[in-house]
């Protein structure tokens, strides 16, 4: 996922997205430990992702401080 896409969803969408991609992370994790992934670029993939939402996330925080300001 590219952070020109992530930038186009709502502040709900993001947490949302977020919350669903650290549940994958998790099950992937579980997956490495019990030798069942076949794909561990994967886990690193969607860390990446995870990042990238939560700097769009904190971007869209500060613009809004901003603005109110």
């Amino acid at each position: 996922m590219k952070a020109k896409e992530i930038r186009e969803f709502s502040i709900d969408e993001l947490k949302q997205k977020e919350k669903d991609l650290r549940e994958e992370y998790f099950n992937l994790k579980f997956q490495l430990a019990t030798n069942q992934l076949p794909n561990t670029a994967k886990i690193k993939q969607v860390r990446k992702d995870i990042s990238r939402i939560k700097t769009v996330l904190r971007q869209k925080e500060v613009e809004g401080s901003v603005m109110t300001s």
